[in-house]
């Protein structure tokens, strides 16, 4: 295995949608990042979340993994925040299209 993402049934008050999911975890080990690996894996999850006709995913990013979000069609929500011993984060949601 090298890389993983995992999303669970949880509704962020900051998205006013109904069919929410958060992806709590996403990781690719470092020598396979920049691969387009966690693209792959990414939208392989979104679109078995679509599948399921969920709305939206959302997100605690890593100020470091911004960009990476972005590039895959998620938008900020909100202030950053510090999360204690893991640092800033930014809460990011991307609307799956119908």
């Amino acid at each position: 295995m090298v890389g993983i993402c995992s999303f669970f049934k949880n509704n962020s008050a900051q998205i006013p949608y109904e069919n929410q999911y958060q992806l709590r975890g996403m990781a690719v080990l470092q020598k396979f990042q920049g691969k387009g690996i966690g693209n792959i894996i990414l939208n392989y999850g979104e679109k078995l979340l679509k599948n399921m006709s969920i709305d939206i995913v959302w997100c605690n990013a890593r100020e470091a993994a911004v960009n990476f979000y972005k590039k895959n069609g998620y938008q900020i929500i909100g202030d950053a925040f510090n999360i204690k011993d893991i640092g800033i984060h930014h809460a990011m949601f991307k609307k799956l299209d119908s």
